[in-house]
């Protein structure tokens, strides 16, 4: 190609003299302002920082900010998962799950329940090991969609449980003991030690057996238990060891060691709290679409921004895909409003009216 003059519009116009055809050729940016934008969402520089106060890098990053990065299906087969979902406020949680190494996929939701577990989790190939600190809906929803898979109660959030119940400076001889017992828990290493706590638990169970079912009668009437605190935390501890759940990564069938605790995907919401902080002030859809965008630079394989760019959908896409559903399924009456997912048209609605999402 060689320079051939200008447009009418004064661009530069370009010739390919074999096939004497002429063009306009124009730069496309986009994917370099994609990049300068997850530069700054990811990191911890402020836009009065940038040049000019921000003011050119919000013209130039507005539009990026309609794309959705989704996650995608996963089919190899891993050892351990671990699953945790990070709350945004008012309603809203974005469910993860990830590896040791990287992050598998990401789910948008009223609240953590069943059905919207068993999103997240029909998109992941069955793990052998998923650790959860058992928030609602996830037993059943493993059992649904992982029937194959063994579960982990990650051990300190049982040990946070005792704590919970007797503080961490308890003053009746019951609260001591269990207590001392909830601090020995995080240090189980092996089969042996694992018994021996089970028999120092069922031990501490039988010893205060009537201490704990004594009841005081509530001023409007009935009954309640004097030590509730210590019967829900005897209960929890009771319901984890019937099931087999506090012991799981101890199992001698295990090929390699296996993690007790959740520590890996709780040092990804504490990663992920901190961007919110860093970039506070953004209304929940942005808050939202920041931890997805957090995932997906961390997933196995993140596409380049031109790819991203020609794959992944925007609000535009999605709110018409949306209109064309319910049109067609009359979709708007048939999936549920509270409890399985964030439905779209609830995120995204041009009216003048409260929206309480926003």
């Amino acid at each position: 190609m060689t320079r051939y003059g200008h447009s009418a519009s004064g661009a530069q116009r370009w010739r390919c003299t074999p096939c004497n055809i002429s063009q306009v050729s124009r730069i496309n940016s986009t994917a370099k302002h994609l990049d300068e934008f997850l530069a700054w969402l990811l990191g911890r520089r402020r836009q009065a920082d940038l040049p000019g106060g921000g003011r050119s890098f919000r013209r130039r990053c507005e539009p990026l900010w309609q794309l959705w990065p989704f996650s995608p299906i996963i089919d190899e087969v891993h050892d351990v998962i671990f699953v945790d979902g990070i709350h945004l406020g008012r309603g809203a949680v974005v469910l993860i799950a990830q590896t040791p190494d990287c992050v598998l996929g990401w789910y948008a939701a009223r609240s953590e329940n069943s059905r919207a577990w068993g999103a997240l989790m029909s998109r992941i190939a069955p793990p052998a090991l998923v650790i959860t600190d058992g928030g609602s809906g996830f037993a059943r929803a493993c059992k649904r969609i992982w029937p194959t898979t063994r579960v982990q109660r990650c051990t300190f959030h049982a040990y946070c449980r005792i704590r919970q119940a007797t503080t961490t400076r308890p003053k009746l001889e019951a609260s001591r003991s269990l207590y001392a017992l909830g601090r020995q828990l995080t240090h189980v290493t092996d089969i042996e030690g694992a018994q021996e706590w089970i028999g120092a638990y069922q031990g501490w169970c039988a010893r205060w057996k009537d201490f704990l079912e004594e009841k005081t009668r509530r001023p409007e009437g009935g009954w309640e238990y004097t030590h509730e605190r210590l019967v829900r935390a005897r209960n929890s501890l009771n319901k984890l060891i019937s099931q087999g759940l506090l012991f799981t990564y101890l199992d001698p069938t295990w090929t390699r060691q296996m993690p007790a605790m959740t520590n890996q995907i709780e040092s990804t919401n504490a990663r992920l709290r901190q961007m919110l902080r860093d970039h506070r002030g953004m209304r929940l859809t942005r808050r939202m679409k920041a931890v997805f965008w957090w995932c997906y630079t961390h997933s196995a394989h993140p596409q380049p921004a031109a790819r991203i760019l020609a794959t992944m959908p925007t609000d535009a896409a999605l709110e018409n895909a949306w209109y064309q559903a319910s049109q067609t399924h009359q979709a708007t009456g048939t999936i549920p409003g509270w409890g399985d997912a964030i439905c779209f048209n609830e995120l995204h609605h041009t009216t003048p009216y409260h929206n309480t999402w926003d």
